[in-house]
């Protein structure tokens, strides 16, 4: 995988999130808060794992592990905040299961290039932003 190019995951996202109208993506990031995968039971019962996304308009909280060279992304968002929500579900769906190189390479403009920068505020893609940043920070701190 070249730095340019996508996991298929993250590209088939990117590119269903493309394929519709505008008012349409909204409806696709709604139907991704909806989505975003539970938390393990270690986590929903030891919330201090969490590390919070203080970008983020909303308390987003995750935890980034990496089990046989797989990252899994788990977060959490309140459902009152389901643009943030989508976003995580985002990126907890399109990271998971690749390996801490993948993810590396995903480029830092990801959350740009889904074509929400109409839709949603700066700020909000800001935070989808820092959750990836925090992601690939995580990995690059434990090399383990």
């Amino acid at each position: 995988m070249t730095s340019t190019e996508l996991p298929e995951k993250l590209a088939e996202i990117r590119d269903d999130f493309l394929a519709l109208e505008e008012q349409d993506r909204l409806l696709l990031l709604l139907e991704f808060a909806d989505a975003l995968p539970a938390l393990p039971k270690r986590y929903e019962e030891h919330p201090d794992l969490l590390e919070r996304v203080v970008e983020c308009q909303s308390p987003v909280f995750m935890f980034v592990e990496v089990e046989d060279d797989a990252v899994h992304l788990y977060a959490t968002a309140p459902r009152e905040s389901p643009t943030t929500r989508g976003f995580a579900s985002i990126l907890a769906q399109g990271l998971s299961g690749l390996s801490r190189a993948e993810v590396l390479l995903v480029p830092d403009d990801y959350p740009s290039s889904i074509g929400l920068t109409k839709a949603v505020s700066p700020l909000r893609i800001r935070g989808m932003t820092a959750m990836l940043a925090r992601t690939k920070r995580r990995l690059r701190e434990d090399p383990a």
